[in-house]
């Protein structure tokens, strides 16, 4: 058992001791409430939060209704998520806005933050200008176990979003088999795309940027030369968190590559607009997860119901179709369960 499995075992027993003596551990702090202090720019806040609202509020999906049959109808409807817990990194009131924002959009009841001590203050006066009133000083698996299993303080949640370090992701994964989780989101990574006339300089300051979120990000440069099909082929295979698309090949490259998190075209396109300012969410699939899921969107807090009418004519009308497949699969209750 890895060390991040016998934190979330631990917590999931004993609640409160536990996550008391892992916070203390790990943290040098017990866990508690965090108290709101610093100073987070409010305007700056203010626009980002604004920006990730409208954005957001775009990407409601449609109820759907359908009469598939004569007295057979289909009900589709979207409904949020009663709670949902947000892993903030230290400090990092960016992605405090890029989760909690989107869930008030979808209209989710109770918002649970956990953040690490060191930062807890300005990530909590954050909370607080956004509207965001539940908010813990607690960092790591220890944080993922109590929003996933509840404790007598921090009541357990139905998803868990929000980037974190590699221990987080792990601590993710490892209680995805109770409770939905967004995606594995970190460590951080982009792959600039240097096309005919990339200004070299503009290559580095990408590199740079993403670099400074830490020694286990991944800031990689592919090489156009001439040929588009062998970049775009090299950027697919990776499948980045980040793609920064810089020289001419990039209006090209921009509608043509499937398997990234968020595409960024030209040279007024740097990757920190997104991280920042643009309302689009910086909490993407890192790793490869990519070639299959996408960075968190308004659907990532709402969840489909179905709901299905059949009047006594729509019965007697599939109910052949019942019976048989019934019948083939050996499932004779199910069949009875139709004539009625």
């Amino acid at each position: 058992m890895s060390d991040v499995a016998a934190i979330i075992d631990d917590v999931r027993a004993r609640g409160d001791a536990a996550l008391r003596e892992w916070s203390l551990r790990l943290d040098g702090e017990a866990f508690a409430p965090a108290r709101a202090a610093g100073d987070v720019r409010r305007d700056a806040l203010l626009a980002a939060a604004d920006a990730v609202r409208r954005w957001h509020a775009m990407q409601r999906p449609a109820d759907v209704e359908c009469e598939v049959l004569p007295g057979v109808q289909l009900q589709r409807r979207w409904v949020p998520l009663e709670s949902v817990g947000v892993y903030v990194p230290r400090g990092l009131v960016s992605s405090l806005v890029m989760t909690a924002v989107p869930a008030q959009v979808a209209g989710v009841a109770r918002i649970v933050v956990c953040t690490p001590p060191n930062g807890a203050a300005l990530v909590a006066r954050a909370a607080e200008l956004l509207g965001v009133t539940e908010v813990w000083a607690v960092g790591g698996p220890p944080a993922i176990a109590a929003m996933a299993y509840g404790t007598e303080s921090i009541g357990r949640v139905d998803k868990i979003v929000g980037p974190g370090s590699g221990y987080v992701n792990e601590a993710k994964l490892l209680v995805s088999r109770d409770v939905a989780i967004d995606l594995p989101a970190g460590p951080s990574e982009v792959v600039v795309v240097a096309g005919r006339d990339a200004d070299p300089r503009l290559v580095q300051l990408e590199l740079d940027a993403q670099r400074e979120h830490g020694p286990d990000s991944i800031a990689t440069v592919v090489e156009v030369n001439g040929d588009a099909d062998a970049a775009l082929r090299a950027v697919e295979a990776r499948a980045p968190e980040h793609v920064a698309l810089l020289g001419a090949d990039a209006e090209q490259l921009a509608t043509r590559i499937r398997n990234a998190g968020a595409v960024f075209v030209g040279r007024h396109a740097p990757v920190p607009a997104g991280d920042y300012a643009t309302g689009a969410n910086h909490v993407l699939p890192t790793g490869g997860w990519a070639r299959s899921v996408g960075g968190l969107g308004l659907e990532t807090f709402l969840k489909p119901v179905t709901v299905q009418r059949i009047t006594e004519a729509g019965l007697r009308a599939i109910r052949p179709t019942i019976e048989a497949l019934a019948e083939v699969e050996g499932m004779t209750a199910h069949a009875a369960a139709v004539r009625r």
